[in-house]
């Protein structure tokens, strides 16, 4: 069955449109034009520029541009806007050419013809609210498209914010829990010294504390934004008191402290304040899947791999192998980290390659920055419920590793000579023997001292393993 259709005019035109959608002739030729991914813009972008509209629409009627009449249709349609009820007819492809002009007029003539459905007016006609001299008046898709984004940036950030520090605290409780759990430290994927587990995972809080204080540093930047900059910087067509309000309204909308761009033509042509936001974002994705990299490394096994510590069995990992489990989760958040350091290049590339007083690469740009929030979000709380906060070490394999080793010899340098322990840790390899025997056989350290040194648990400590209770040895032999 054919749909019914309506047909209006844009300056190219007629055009024919489903006789119900609340949109209009720019999105119908928008739907044509750009069936590119298949998904429409985020929700939280939809929801920013119902809050620009309204922000434009509250500042128009006091500079005398909208009357009180239509002020309270519109407003009552970018509220709906705001409140997602009208999402389904926000229909442009989230990457589309033009810079954002589409998804734009798509929320002008949507607000345009829900305002005049609510006034008792047909829709379609727009000689009551029109979707370019009501809604869009004093705008220009230049500063509302970067602006409802950058809003949606922030919006989106606050949850990833709040993910990572739940998975910090994660990390760090099991820093704690693990702190007497003595395993081999390892660099080249060779034996190093001993290292408590407990120490590794708080290494990795550590780390994700750092990637908290770079994401909110650079997402901070986001504050600043463009509106009232109009086509290129300018103000063109924005009214001066306009210019003066716009901010500090939008900012008391959406409940953050936005700040006008210090220089408007900056704001409107430049892109690398979004390019260090992805930045810091990648940088996190480089710590997470190195840390993901080491918990599948460590549970690695469970036989005939290092089986240090025990990942929480999510799934059967083989429609082959019975009995095998796989590190499905953290080999989830790998992929989630390669999808970004991915994100990244794409909105890197994007923003280099604008020119002159516009990016118009700004929609694949958004589209990539909130998809690596948004799974970055997804991945951390992934990762903590389904393998961090469930991870248990296994002590015997950890303990047997370090006793195994000749690594330990490092503790007895000081004491002996490099040259020494060099020759000794040699011996113990070749002959299949440990340290122990042959360190007594050298003569160069007695039993007792060898049992001083030979602490384990002080090894994992800053100092000279056994230097300080030989020392006291020695005064008592003195006096």
């Amino acid at each position: 069955m054919e749909q019914e259709m309506r047909i209006e005019k844009d300056s190219l035109g007629e055009v024919q449109v489903p006789v119900k959608a609340l949109y209009g002739a720019q999105t119908q030729r928008s739907r044509m034009n750009f069936q590119i991914t298949g998904r429409t813009m985020h929700p939280m972008m939809i929801r920013s520029i119902g809050l620009v509209k309204k922000a434009s629409a509250l500042c128009n009627n006091r500079c005398g541009f909208i009357d009180d009449e239509r002020l309270g249709f519109i407003l009552q349609a970018c509220d709906e806007v705001i409140e997602g009820k009208l999402n389904e007819w926000f229909v442009t492809d989230c990457i589309q050419g033009g810079a954002g002009t589409s998804f734009n007029m798509n929320a002008n003539e949507v607000i345009a013809n829900r305002a005049a459905q609510l006034a008792g007016k047909p829709i379609g006609v727009y000689d009551y609210i029109h979707p370019n001299d009501h809604i869009n008046f004093g705008q220009s898709t230049n500063d509302v498209f970067p602006t409802s984004a950058r809003l949606a940036c922030l919006s989106l950030v606050d949850g990833l914010l709040k993910e990572l520090e739940e998975l910090q605290k994660s990390l760090n409780r099991k820093g704690q829990e693990f702190d007497d759990v003595i395993k081999m430290g390892r660099t080249h994927l060779q034996d190093a010294v001993p290292i408590r587990l407990g120490q590794e995972f708080h290494a990795y809080g550590t780390s994700l504390g750092r990637d908290i204080k770079r994401i909110k540093l650079a997402f901070h930047d986001l504050q600043a934004v463009n509106m009232g900059a109009t086509a290129v910087g300018t103000g063109m067509n924005a009214d001066e008191q306009y210019k003066k309000i716009i901010v500090p309204t939008l900012s008391e909308l959406s409940g953050y402290k936005l700040t006008s761009a210090k220089d408007l033509v900056d704001g409107t042509r430049n892109c690398d304040t979004l390019v260090w936001a992805s930045g810091a974002l990648k940088t996190f994705a480089v710590n997470l899947s190195k840390m993901c990299n080491d918990l599948r490394l460590m549970a690695s096994g469970p036989k005939a791999g290092l089986a240090e510590i025990k990942l929480p069995e999510r799934q059967p990992g083989s429609s082959i192998m019975p009995g095998k489990v796989n590190p499905v989760i953290a080999e989830v958040c790998n992929q989630v980290c390669f999808n970004v350091f991915g994100n990244d290049l794409a909105i890197t590339k994007a923003a280099e390659a604008g020119q002159l007083e516009l990016n118009v690469f700004e929609p694949v740009l958004f589209k990539n920055l909130f998809e690596s929030i948004e799974i970055l979000a997804n991945g951390c709380r992934t990762l903590r419920n389904n393998a961090i906060d469930g991870i248990k070490a296994n002590r015997e394999n950890c303990l047997f590793f370090v006793e195994r080793s000749v690594a330990p010899i490092t503790a007895f340098a000081p004491h002996i000579g490099y040259a020494n322990a060099s020759r000794i840790a040699k011996q113990a390899l070749i002959e299949n023997r440990t340290l122990r025997e042959i360190l007594l056989e050298s003569g160069l350290i007695t039993e007792h001292d060898l049992e001083i040194i030979m602490n384990v648990h002080e090894m994992t400590k800053p100092g000279i393993p056994g230097r300080k209770k030989l020392a006291k040895k020695k005064e008592k032999q003195t006096a």
